[in-house]
């Protein structure tokens, strides 16, 4: 069955989706149907004979490519095997399980994520003798990703610069790269060995970037050495929000510059919001000077109610009113939870909210933070009963195996696998016969605590592979390696952090308890519960528990969401604009604006607004100003709110649809 692509798209969008060959920049606006236009320009690929192995789709998040993949599938019913639809950073990974060898490391490599490396980039700046008490992990991770990224340069005084080196080795030495590698290694490869460029050239010739506005210079280093002629870039600048994770929005710029005879099209049909909604937006947006010209228009939503703006007296006030608000929009206009968007511009003011949407008993979920498996002591805990259920796993060894501290730091680390090289075989058996045979090069100190450490690790195997009181053990095995105290020694700065993680690791023993008790759990071992949690990723668990929630999150968080209903929370001067961002350089208010932009665009059908007069801050009730984004809305598409009396009428009526909701045993 043929597309009919001219019939199923506007003007605009089939004018970019039919334009495969050469450079093309599509200017696409907030709801203009982008993903739409990305999925029908791949199916209208395919249909004109270009093999998908040789198209490749790039963009920023695991559930975008996802959705695009699905849905091009769905468009052209193909299973689409050869097709590459990824993340920049999933894209780097496929790259280097190839490539990575050339650069002299295994393609079995590690990855490290955020709490992997805090932990190594101190083992760093203790292994060069830096002075603990005065060093920030974050601060030096954050120099790490700029110099790493090409974004700054050592100047040869950084006093982080040591600490660079050591933990670059570092990296090499545990066969591990981290988030900032799956881009810049690639690049490495391809810069150093022109036959894998020419190679991947070759395959990929015809490449988009969805979200251009969002791409890094040095992803944009990455796009350019593999694209030739056929290259589609996606983007808005409108929305480019991420300068502070290293985005930049010139790369429009600089994609105009690189391809100065490209095709531009620009996508300005907004298929989401009502015109007041969208007039709102443009009116606020036009105030950026750098920008390109456009304006979001509704072909079929015109009118719309007005924007409701909400001047509570205080914090607790705005929270109480955005929860009765939701459960209205609930109760009386039949907007499920899922469709209803909290949008905040820091997760500091979720508190209060939550404590709202709790007393008026609204399932909610809070978008971001760790997952419960990323915390570091949760880690540790899993690496030491993967090692005991494998001792052939090289790369939960290695995290575990100076943890607590031992005389195993990295030169013990580079002798072991130097050891494992020349044996052929896995880290454990390096281990094994190192403790044993005595190697003069090999510190008498470093091998008894590797001995202890293979006891420890046999000891615990025996116990933990019967099939009966798992947590038990695994409360045993925690007290045996003295973690409390390790983790005593790790947060010597404060003993309630300390507590915290330990409470932490209670809760995975707890877990692990009522697991056990399940009477539907026939096989309660060590492998099944490994097995088990292995399975269980965030995107999962997200999917399955917080259906029917509503989505209380930042307005970063947000972006590519859209939502019936929106309240922007916290709409004052200092939070929106912020004052910190606004500090760090006078071109931060442009982002900020593109912000609220992003906040304004989400929603469809209903917006609310809310300014507290007073904010408590330190302990203290600060008086507060509106965000003078406010000021920039034509003041005849907003209304100010005010409390509505509740009629006899209106109260019958919401009770007749609780009745009809949960049954006739509602009262009044």
């Amino acid at each position: 069955m043929k597309i009919d692509f001219q019939g199923e798209l506007d003007p605009e969008q089939y004018q970019a989706v039919t334009a495969v060959e050469g450079p093309v920049l599509i200017i696409a606006g907030a709801g203009s149907g982008k993903t739409r236009v990305i999925t029908y320009r791949i199916a209208y690929m395919l249909e004109k004979g270009i093999p998908q192995s040789a198209i490749l789709a790039l963009t920023f998040t695991n559930k975008a490519a996802r959705e695009m993949e699905e849905r091009v599938k769905a468009l052209t019913k193909k299973k689409l095997q050869s097709l590459t639809v990824s993340t920049f950073h999933a894209f780097g990974v496929k790259i280097l399980r190839k490539e990575i060898h050339r650069l002299g490391w295994k393609d079995s490599f590690s990855i490290y994520d955020e709490t992997d490396r805090t932990q190594l980039i101190k083992d760093c700046a203790r292994e060069t003798g830096f002075r603990m008490e005065g060093f920030d992990p974050a601060a030096a991770g954050a120099a790490f990703s700029e110099v790493k990224t090409r974004r700054r340069a050592w100047d040869g005084t950084d006093l982080y610069e040591k600490v660079y080196e050591e933990y670059q080795a570092s990296l090499k030495a545990h066969n591990a790269v981290d988030f900032d590698d799956l881009i810049v290694k690639p690049i490495e490869v391809f810069e150093a060995f022109p036959d894998a460029l020419a190679k991947y050239r070759e395959q990929y010739r015809y490449i988009m970037i969805d979200e251009f506005q969002d791409t890094s210079k040095i992803q944009y280093r990455l796009m350019r050495l593999l694209a030739d002629d056929n290259v589609c870039a996606v983007g808005d600048d409108d929305q480019s929000i991420y300068s502070w994770r290293g985005a930049n929005y010139e790369n429009l710029v600089q994609f105009e510059r690189d391809w100065p005879h490209r095709k531009e099209v620009k996508l300005e049909r907004n298929y989401r919001s009502t015109s007041t909604i969208l007039d709102a937006a443009n009116a606020v947006i036009a105030h950026n000077e750098n920008r390109k010209e456009k304006a979001l228009w509704s072909p079929s939503r015109t009118g719309g109610t007005p924007i409701e703006v909400y001047t509570p007296e205080n914090e607790v006030e705005e929270a109480e009113f955005i929860a009765r608000a939701v459960k209205e929009a609930r109760l009386s206009e039949k907007v499920p939870y899922s469709d209803i968007g909290i949008l905040i511009r820091t997760n500091a003011l979720t508190r209060n909210l939550e404590e709202a949407l709790l007393a008026e008993n609204v399932p909610y979920k809070v978008s971001g933070g760790t997952s419960f498996f990323q915390r570091k002591e949760i880690k540790d805990v899993i690496s030491y009963l993967r090692v005991i259920a494998n001792p052939q796993d090289d790369v939960n060894l290695i995290r575990i195996l100076n943890v607590p501290r031992r005389g195993l730091g990295r030169r013990a680390l580079e002798h072991l696998q130097e050891r494992a090289r020349r044996m052929s075989g896995p880290l454990f058996a390096a281990l094994e016969s190192l403790a044993s045979d005595g190697e003069a090069e090999f510190p008498e100190r470093s091998r008894a605590d590797a001995l202890e450490f293979l006891q420890t690790i046999r000891g615990y195997r025996e116990e933990m592979l019967g099939h009966r009181n798992l947590a038990a053990k695994v409360r045993k095995m925690v007290d045996g390696i003295d973690y409390w105290g390790y983790l005593v020694s790790e947060n010597q700065h404060s003993e309630k952090a300390a507590q915290w993680k330990f409470l932490n690791v209670e809760s995975l023993i707890q877990s692990i308890e009522t697991w056990e008790k399940d009477p539907d759990n026939l096989d309660p071992s060590l492998f099944n519960w490994l097995n088990r949690i292995s399975l269980i990723t965030r995107d999962d668990l997200d999917e399955e528990a917080d259906a029917g929630k509503v989505n209380l999150m930042t307005v970063h968080a947000s972006k590519g969401l859209e939502f019936e209903v929106v309240f922007i929370a916290g709409c004052e001067d200092g939070i929106m604009p912020h004052a910190r961002a606004l500090a760090e350089g006078e071109g931060n208010l442009e982002e900020e604006r593109r912000l609220f932009y992003v906040a304004v665009t989400r929603a469809r059908r209903k917006l609310y607004i809310s300014a507290c007069r007073q904010r408590r801050r330190q302990a203290q009730a600060v008086d507060c100003a509106p965000s003078p984004f406010l000021a920039e809305i034509p003041s005849h598409l907003v209304t100010y709110y005010e409390e509505p009396e509740v009629t006899e009428e209106a109260a019958d009526a919401v009770f007749a649809g609780l009745r009809k909701m949960w049954g006739e045993g509602v009262d009044r």
